[in-house]
């Protein structure tokens, strides 16, 4: 299994819509010619961006989490630029980009350096074989400050390993539950 390179995450993006919308190289900067957290193809992987859709987690209800029977009670919806994380507690978002992962392809993601040094743990599971959609992000603040994200600028780098043949059973050959998620999507069973 080998990691895909800039050249060939770009080739696979633009023939194959693997990433859309597709940044062909990295962003630092806005129009206004302000720093942001950095997105687009990168030398070995993809920093993706986090929309402006977060659902922040709340104890209004006193609800227990459980991943068999997940209450959507404990979250608040928010939709806004910068949503602020309060201490010692967890966000859910989603990405700007919607990914189509081909069949030879998995993807591994890692948090990006900017947040994790802030304190803020990004988690996603591996995008498997024949899944699509867009990704939802978890972000944890461990710190016992309140936290900001940035809505529409880099949340997380994905790292693209193509397997030796594409394999036998794909998530999307599975009908996997999570299988062309299009907002926030909370936990099903």
């Amino acid at each position: 299994m080998a990691i895909l390179s800039d050249k060939s995450i770009t080739k696979l993006a633009l023939e194959n819509q693997m990433i859309e919308p597709f940044v062909a190289r990295q962003e630092k900067k806005d129009q206004k010619e302000k720093g942001i957290i950095s997105y687009g193809v990168s030398s070995y992987g993809y920093d993706a961006r986090v929309s402006d859709e977060f659902k922040i987690f709340t104890n209004i209800e006193s609800s227990t989490v459980d991943p068999k029977d997940f209450c959507p009670k404990g979250f608040v919806d928010k939709k806004t630029d910068i949503c602020i994380i309060p201490p010692n507690s967890f966000v859910l978002a989603r990405t700007v980009e919607y990914f189509r992962i081909p069949d030879d392809v998995l993807v591994v993601c890692v948090g990006k350096s900017t947040y994790a040094r802030c304190g803020i743990i990004v988690n996603v599971t591996p995008l498997e074989p024949g899944w699509e959609g867009h990704v939802t992000l978890e972000f944890s603040n461990t710190t016992p400050l309140p936290a900001k994200i940035y809505a529409n600028e880099g949340a997380c780098q994905f790292l693209f390993f193509k397997g030796d043949q594409p394999c036998e059973t794909t998530y999307a050959d599975r009908d996997g539950k999570y299988m062309r998620q299009t907002g926030v999507t909370l936990p099903k069973i």
